[in-house]
């Protein structure tokens, strides 16, 4: 296995860990046993409440500069300078973009689950999910998807909260925890 597919599984699991911890925290409801699938499944299974739950993992970092410095990558000049310029324009537009574009391109796959929810991980520090819920109206999540429920899922180092938007079926439920 490469580098890049060591860090990405050590990533899904990060983020599938961290949604669990949360959504048993806000719900009550017990959420154990993390495992990875082979490709072509959802990334990551668990039991939720004793029932076998499938989930699909995705990063939302906002654009491809931006990943790049967030996962440590060195960066070259045109890099750099576009991180410069990025940084003079809002997030909200490229986030947004971003997250449609997650949403939309996930709304395509199939699974062989018959229960797989999308967990989407914001790591952009610059938007919080807030803010998502606050330009809920501009988020396209597709009428026909292969999801049970969507969740944004939002980390604050700055205040020590993680977040959860759920965004299926208009759905616009956001817990905080602090």
């Amino acid at each position: 296995m490469s580098a890049s597919e060591h860090e990405k599984l050590a990533l899904e699991h990060a983020a599938a860990k961290l949604f669990m911890r949360r959504y048993e925290k806000q719900f009550g409801v017990e959420m154990r046993h993390i495992w990875h699938n082979e490709p072509r499944k959802p990334d990551v299974s668990c039991y939720l409440n004793g029932q076998r739950l499938d989930l699909e993992i995705a990063h939302l970092y906002g654009s491809v500069e931006e990943a790049k410095q967030l996962l440590g990558r060195n960066l070259c000049r045109a890099t750099r300078q576009a991180l410069e310029h990025l940084q003079k324009t809002p997030p909200a537009h490229r986030l947004l973009e971003a997250l449609n574009n997650v949403l939309r391109a996930k709304a395509q796959k199939n699974y062989d689950s018959p229960h797989v929810w999308l967990v989407i991980r914001n790591l952009n520090p610059r938007w919080q999910t807030y803010e998502f819920a606050e330009h809920r109206h501009l988020i396209q999540a597709p009428q026909s998807h292969p999801f049970a429920q969507i969740w944004l899922l939002s980390h604050q180092d700055s205040d020590a909260q993680c977040n959860l938007l759920r965004l299926d079926n208009g759905h616009s439920t956001i817990t905080s925890f602090p």
